[in-house]
């Protein structure tokens, strides 16, 4: 059953991200792509949190340096300089990326200050080699149309991107610094998103129009986008890096049912007559129940000198066990806070016991070593040296009391599957100041003209010009505006428009990817690069546009293929007319007997025959209109 999500109160706010496509860096002369090229330097650094102008210091960078880890960092020799590696001050803003902002910015009816000043963002995470990212506020409060509903755009910013996460072993983070520094906007809607399909809508109208800019990356990575979800009795939760736009609305159901279920043990707690004092940090040292266990994780962590320890939740019988997301229980949300704030693997708790090689009988000696109630009281053990496992359990101690006043804020990462993990606390205000190394930018009449040109035009003139001047049907041109690749579609039809019909690029674009994804096709895989390529054979006659769906059900399964190949392998390559017509003729003439007995089936004869050869490799009319004619040369 549906959830009434205006009954609930729900309230999402976007923060979309999206890399610009543009020649340079933002803040130096380096070019905005990654390389792979394997020449680099390398360094290492720690970082600290430093205080704001008000003298706070932002709780989100406080938690990242009380995890005290180091960076190290890689820095390609073709794609960073000084400015990535934070040894020279950062250049003047890139005029390219502050154009194409201005022009989205026009395009979502936002207001532009008359200057621009560039702030410091307190960011310690690694990702950025200086411990903040440098934005500027390039516009405010504009909206965009849903339907009948005007949607609050709140603030349009141009920021550097972060740099590229590689890996993580122990306290050390390796990064990449190809990425840092490539213009990114980051557009923040107003909490006025009330569904979930709503947010999809709207994530994809923003996505749509940075694109149609034609000064938009693609491909994965290029557009982020964050949540900002809550409910009535719940709380402001962020949810970051939501890499792919049909995810959305999954994710804001499972922080919906998330949220209600948090609220649900909140009560639930208060039934129970219990109340957070009794929630206690009494920590047993409970290995010697243990020594003899079949639990192969219980073993080799006593087998590596470690100790298991086991904390009582009195009262707390079946709220551990209690599913918060699919597969996701709140003992999972337990040992993720677990994980992050002090580095243990993970837990058990007894509502999910006797299992993992854990039997009753160790169960049971658990509840009499620490007084419990088995019908009442919940036990989590943690197997870890002393110290690591002092600090989970207050880590967990902590979150356990928090549950008592029901959702807490806190800043969550997307996983694949739409479900969520805790990351880290929500950023305080106290995490940004000015930027004192790039002076105030005015914003000049000449910028904003030669903004104008990456204006995107409306969806309506679209429309118009889609049926009227590419002979669209109004369908087929409705479903091709609602696609994610209406830039790619604009960019092939003025491209190969005099060879390929626009029709057959939208039809494409659209009905041939839906039509493989039903059929289980990984079409995910296909990248633009794969879908010009194919409808580039298409124009220089290479194959029939009946070989586009296995071409690119081929290049699906495997990516790195070219089109040209998969079509030599499937034996698509085209056939010349002159080959067509001694292929009719030989099976006119081997088949003469046959058709002269069903001369009113002979053409559909001929037809099946020929295009068991011919097929994917030559438009159907053609052959159909040789048949035709072959049949009265032999028949009259």
């Amino acid at each position: 059953m549906k959830n009434d999500y205006s009954e609930l109160g729900l309230r999402v706010g976007l923060e979309i991200h999206i890399q610009l496509d543009t020649v340079h860096k933002l803040f130096c002369n380096c070019p905005a792509k990654l390389d792979d090229t394997g020449v680099e330097a390398v360094f290492e650094r720690e970082l600290r949190p430093a205080q704001s102008e008000l003298g706070e210091v932002d709780v989100a960078a406080l938690f990242e340096w009380k995890r005290k880890r180091s960076f190290l960092y890689k820095a390609p020799l073709q794609s960073t300089c000084l400015v990535e590696s934070d040894e020279e001050p950062p250049h003047e803003i890139n005029r390219e990326a502050l154009v194409i902002a201005l022009a989205i910015a026009k395009a979502l009816n936002m207001s532009i200050p008359d200057e621009i000043h560039v702030m410091r963002k307190i960011v310690i995470d690694g990702s950025n080699t200086t411990g903040f990212q440098r934005t500027a506020i390039i516009a405010m409060n504009g909206y965009l149309i849903d339907g009948d509903k005007r949607i609050g755009i709140e603030t349009l910013c141009l920021e550097e991107d972060a740099a590229r996460k590689i890996s993580e072993s122990g306290n050390v983070v390796e990064y990449k610094l190809d990425r840092l520094g490539i213009p990114l906007l980051e557009i923040t809607t107003s909490p006025d998103i009330t569904s979930p399909e709503q947010a999809e809508r709207v994530a994809y109208k923003i996505g749509q129009l940075v694109r149609l800019t034609g000064r938009a990356k693609r491909g994965l990575g290029t557009i982020r986008q964050d949540l900002n979800v809550s409910i009535k009795n719940g709380a402001k939760v962020e949810i970051k890096g939501v890499q792919h736009l049909y995810l959305i609305s999954k994710v804001i159901e499972y922080e919906v049912m998330r949220q209600e279920r948090l609220i649900w043990i909140k009560n639930e707690l208060y039934r129970r007559g219990l109340k957070p004092s009794d929630i206690r940090l009494d920590i047993r040292d409970v290995t010697k129940i243990f020594l003899n266990t079949k639990s192969k994780i219980l073993r080799k962590a006593i087998d590596e000198s470690k100790n298991v320890y086991a904390i009582l939740l009195t009262g707390f019988k079946g709220l551990l066990g209690l599913e918060l997301q699919p597969n996701r229980r709140f003992g999972t949300e337990l040992a993720d806070y677990a994980r992050v704030w002090s580095g243990i693997s993970g837990l058990f708790h007894t509502d999910e016991l006797p299992s993992y090689g854990i039997t009753q009988d160790e169960v049971n000696e658990l509840y009499r070593e620490l007084g419990g109630d088995p019908e009442r009281d919940a036990i989590i053990i943690v197997a870890e040296q002393y110290e690591k496992a002092l600090e989970a359990f207050k880590v967990i101690v902590d979150r356990i009391r928090q549950a008592f006043y029901g959702v807490p804020e806190e800043t969550r990462a997307a996983n694949p599957d739409g479900t969520t993990k805790y990351m880290r606390p929500r950023p305080s205000g106290a995490r940004m100041y000015p930027e004192t190394d790039i002076p105030p930018l005015e914003i000049t009449n000449d910028l904003l003209i030669e903004a104008d040109k990456y204006v995107p035009e409306s969806f309506d003139i679209k429309y118009k010009r889609f049926v009227e001047e590419y002979g669209l049907s109004p369908e087929l041109a409705s479903t091709v505006l609602n696609d994610i690749r209406l830039d790619l579609f604009e960019k092939l039809v003025v491209k190969y428009r005099d060879k390929v019909s626009p029709s057959i690029i939208a039809s494409t674009i659209t009905n041939t990817l839906r039509m493989l994804r039903k059929e289980n096709i990984p079409v995910e895989n296909i990248d633009d690069h794969h879908i010009e390529e194919t409808i580039q054979l298409v124009a220089e006659n290479k194959v029939a546009k009946e070989a586009i769906p296995e071409i690119l059900a081929e290049l699906a399964k495997n990516p790195d293929k070219k089109a040209i190949e998969i079509a030599r392998e499937k034996n698509l390559i085209s056939i010349s007319i002159d080959d067509l017509e001694k292929i009719v003729a030989k099976i006119i003439e081997e088949s003469k007997e046959r058709l002269l007995e069903k001369r009113d089936r002979a053409f559909n004869i001929v037809m099946g025959e020929v295009m068991k050869i011919a097929r994917g490799r030559v438009d159907g009319k053609i052959v159909a209109d040789i048949v035709r004619k072959k049949l009265y040369e032999y028949f009259g």
